[in-house]
């Protein structure tokens, strides 16, 4: 008896248990009836772009010879001369020299003098090697002036890793003075890794200069443009504004290597070269052949918004050094440069034809203004210096283009002295918009997601400018892109989204890094020289990009917003161009949970789209090979009223509705 009592006592607690498990996973979420009359602003979600991780030369730059013009400081970093050698000062097969023309920008020349045409051979390595695909057409090019010899002709091949020849064109030469060649090679293989190899016809001296490659399947076709691949998972984001060129590139290691951009346009080669601030940004990465040819320049990124259907947002210097670096500065009284380079921009970017500036933009092809809106104000500056300054630059771009708003910045932590000091000072000036910049665990992602919930409705907007969630810590070479990243991430930006009053711009940083190449870990986009992939932390940007939505309806459990009880986040919009009301839902439970969605007063259809992001374990990563993490659409049917939405475990879900 007392036994049978004991198992009767057993099953009650377990089966009490049971039902406490499971009415701790059913959730009743209310939509509100009425819109909260919070507008989503088109740039609630965009893209961060900086020249990080070869992002853009060797990257989204579609040039594949490195340093194609010999202006690196080391002016043949990426080239190798083969079978020649300097034998007690007689040259053997041949030799070059780096001339240089100090009266230009792009100063540096190659003088090769050849001396046996059956031994002497030029090779570039490209970026990490040249990827080459079978039945894609390759644009070869080159500048070349014959001054003495009987040398008539440039032989040109794309060979494997084992020196195996891949394609092969040869470039008769003709006349004297400068003059371009062209020529298309074929592949009849991919190759990830080929390297171009130059040989000549004929002994004697030729000068050579801009020495590319450029594969004629581009973004729209464009010669000497960018990467197609990786443009298309730009577009793909349908991103609502794109920010540019960085980043702490924006600042410099020094004032010197501060990215200047009036000397990113005008005629690609006369463009100066610089070398890249990551090249020594960390001891775990050290590139010293990570330099910028500015092949994509502000032009180009202002048409690459314009093709994205984004708002361009240029960063500009406000006159200090990075200071994490160097933190120079420049004297108040000295300033006016800087701040000219500001209004000079504008004027490039929305000045008629008859302007100086303007008719730059339309001499280089686009006459039509770029419908500049935004303008930063340095990078990720603190201190009574970055206020100084900016309300210099304020004064200056107000006074003359009052209908432009400037970005500023609260520094490059999301709490602590400087970012109270900067938001303070800030507030006081009635800055428009106050850029955030936040790297930080996923716990510190989930714990944040109501950051925006107490913000002054009254004060600056913000632009939550770089945010990524660190698997392993903050500038940590081990940082994976998993699913715990993506998934914190998502839950966050639930809160940025309910809070799209005082939120106006989102960006997640970096965009992109070359696997043989990268600084910097964690990034949306990796590729290497033939692929590209998805992150599982792009599908959260793409699904809550994709589905923004028009205005902000009100989402809460027991009237309070769903963020993180029984963790469990959420929000949602309406949709009013498509007709859509669109709820996300994030679980960062390892147990699955039961939805109500309780409509309210609102109609709905009787389907509802259900699309699912989620992954087999926190830990999972996509690669190369494959992406399994990516969103998975179902349609259901759905009667009028309350109905019930399973949410999986560690998972973000997408409900639509028309």
């Amino acid at each position: 008896m007392k036994t049978k009592n004991k198992i009767f006592t057993g099953i009650l607690f377990l089966s009490a248990a049971f039902l406490s498990a499971q009415d701790s996973n059913k959730h009743i979420l209310d939509l509100d009836g009425i819109s909260t009359h919070i507008k989503i602003q088109p740039t609630m979600y965009g893209i961060f772009f900086e020249d990080i991780n070869f992002a853009a030369d060797g990257g989204i730059y579609a040039e594949l010879i490195k340093n194609r013009s010999f202006e690196f400081d080391e002016p043949l970093m990426g080239w190798k001369q083969q079978n020649s050698r300097i034998l007690s000062h007689n040259l053997d097969s041949g030799v070059l020299t780096i001339y240089s023309d100090d009266s230009k920008t792009n100063k540096n020349y190659a003088r090769i003098t050849v001396n046996n045409d059956k031994s002497y051979i030029l090779e570039n390595e490209g970026f990490r090697g040249i990827g080459i695909h079978q039945n894609t057409q390759y644009d070869f090019s080159f500048d070349l002036e014959n001054v003495s010899g009987n040398i008539s002709a440039v032989n040109a091949s794309l060979i494997d890793e084992n020196g195996m020849v891949i394609s092969k064109v040869p470039i008769l030469i003709k006349g004297i003075g400068w003059q371009k060649y062209t020529a298309v090679f074929s592949p009849s293989r991919t190759v990830e890794k080929a390297r171009l190899q130059i040989t000549f016809t004929g002994n004697g001296v030729v000068n050579m200069d801009m020495i590319s490659l450029f594969p004629q399947d581009t973004w729209k076709g464009r010669k000497g443009g960018l990467r197609k691949d990786l443009v298309q998972k730009l577009y793909d984001l349908q991103p609502g504004f794109l920010r540019f060129p960085g980043g702490c590139i924006v600042e410099g290691r020094t004032l010197n290597e501060r990215y200047q951009w009036k000397k990113t346009i005008g005629n690609v080669a006369d463009r100066e070269h610089l070398i890249n601030k990551w090249s020594s940004g960390f001891a775990h990465r050290p590139t010293p052949d990570y330099y910028q040819s500015f092949g994509l320049g502000f032009y180009e990124y202002f048409q690459l918004s314009e093709d994205l259907g984004a708002e361009p947002v240029p960063i500009l210097s406000c006159g200090m050094a990075c200071q994490f670096n160097t933190g120079e500065l420049v004297h108040l009284e000295e300033l006016n440069p800087y701040v000219q380079d500001a209004l000079d921009l504008i004027e490039f970017a929305n000045g008629d034809t008859n302007t100086k500036w303007g008719k730059l933009r339309a001499d280089m092809g686009h006459p039509k203004a770029f419908n500049l809106k935004f303008v930063g104000v340095g990078n990720e500056q603190w201190g009574e210096d970055y206020i100084e300054r900016y309300k210099v630059f304020e004064k200056a771009i107000h006074s003359k283009y009052p209908e432009i708003k400037i970005i500023s910045g609260s520094g490059p932590s999301p709490d602590g002295e400087f970012f109270d000091y900067g938001w303070k000072e800030l507030k006081k000036l009635n800055a428009q918009i106050v850029d955030e910049h936040y790297y930080n665990s996923p716990e510190w992602f989930t714990k944040n997601a109501g950051r925006y919930d107490d913000y002054d409705r009254s004060g600056p907007k913000v632009f939550a400018g770089e945010y990524a969630a660190q698997s392993v810590g903050v500038v940590k070479p081990d940082n994976k892109n998993n699913w715990q990243t993506a998934l914190s991430e998502a839950a966050f930006m639930t809160g940025l989204e309910r809070n799209a009053d005082v939120v106006a711009m989102t960006s997640y940083a970096p965009l992109f890094a070359h696997a043989d190449g990268w600084q910097w870990t964690p990034d949306l986009i990796w590729f290497n020289n033939l692929q590209s992939y998805a992150t599982p932390n792009y599908y959260v940007q793409q699904l809550f990009s994709n589905n923004k939505g028009t205005d902000l309806i009100k989402i809460s459990e027991n009237g309070n917003p769903v963020k993180g009880q029984h963790q469990l986040f959420a929000s949602a919009v309406q949709d009013r161009n498509k007709g859509e009301t669109i709820i996300k839902v994030v679980n960062t439970d390892s147990q699955g949970k039961s939805v109500e969605i309780n409509p309210g007063s609102r109609q709905i259809g009787n389907k509802l789209n259900k699309i699912t992001l989620t992954a087999s374990k926190l830990s999972a990563e996509n690669n190369f090979q494959t992406e399994n993490i990516k969103p998975v659409e179902e349609i259901l049917a759905l009667k009028k009223g309350k109905f019930l939405v399973d949410i999986p475990a560690n998972s973000f879900v997408i409900l639509k509705l028309k």
